[in-house]
């Protein structure tokens, strides 16, 4: 069995059953070239990113606790898109590791955002059967807070800067109204004021409360001459 010390040390994870990684290195490309009979990754990129699923969305449910499912969804898939978990791979050097059949190696460069992005996902499929949810969240969140590091920008959760900031007076008080719906039930839009004290400060329209909500937040920051 190949060593894999180099790989388990990037990683943080020694594996105890180590044929759990091999078969998540392993592409189709060997599994199925001439009569090898050992198993491919494909099973496991299936649950890996399964397993990823759940680990982000839970990460970013209690991250932005302000944030609608639209918005949450846009950061998932910004945090796990191909070229996220290309980068991420990259960065762990992964295709030193990968078992590709000879045809498959020479197209290796190619196929490579792909063929990383599956491994990726096997790997971590791989640490959750060795090591549990617990082991794989360990190995998945530094990438995911990485990520969202970089583009921070995009994911501004507007309600919590604008309390961070009025509550930084306390005589001041503000409340989220929702002053009408528009639309049908299945295409409705909500359409949401922020006040401070008495004062209108905010309006916002989404099609979700919370949406609106920070839509008037961001409103209310831009009249307070904060840079968003």
């Amino acid at each position: 069995m190949a060593d894999y010390t180099l790989l388990e040390a990037k990683i943080k994870y020694t594996f105890a059953n180590k044929s759990l990684l091999t078969e998540a290195l392993t592409h189709s490309s060997y599994a199925h070239e001439g009569k090898r009979s050992r198993r491919c990754n494909e099973r496991m990129e299936f649950l890996g990113d399964a397993v990823l699923s759940i680990i982000t969305a839970e990460y970013l449910y209690t991250t932005y606790p302000d944030s609608d499912e639209g918005t949450l969804t846009k950061i998932r898939s910004s945090l796990v898109n191909t070229e996220a978990l290309y980068e991420y791979a990259k960065y762990i050097n992964l295709s030193d590791y990968l078992i590709m059949g000879k045809g498959a190696s020479q197209r290796h460069d190619e196929d490579k955002p792909t063929v990383l992005e599956n491994a990726f996902e096997a790997l971590i499929a791989a640490i959750y059967l060795d090591g549990g949810m617990e082991k794989a969240k360990e190995f998945v969140l530094p990438f995911l807070k990485s990520e969202v590091v970089i583009h921070k920008s995009t994911f501004r959760d507007y309600k919590s800067r604008f309390q961070i900031i009025v509550q930084q007076n306390p005589d001041e008080r503000f409340q989220y109204k929702l002053v009408d719906e528009i639309g049908p039930d299945h295409d409705k839009r909500y359409v949401v004021e922020l006040y401070v004290n008495s004062n209108v400060v905010g309006r916002g329209t989404a099609s979700s409360k919370k949406g609106a909500e920070q839509e008037a937040a961001r409103q209310a920051l831009e009249l307070m001459g904060v840079e968003l």
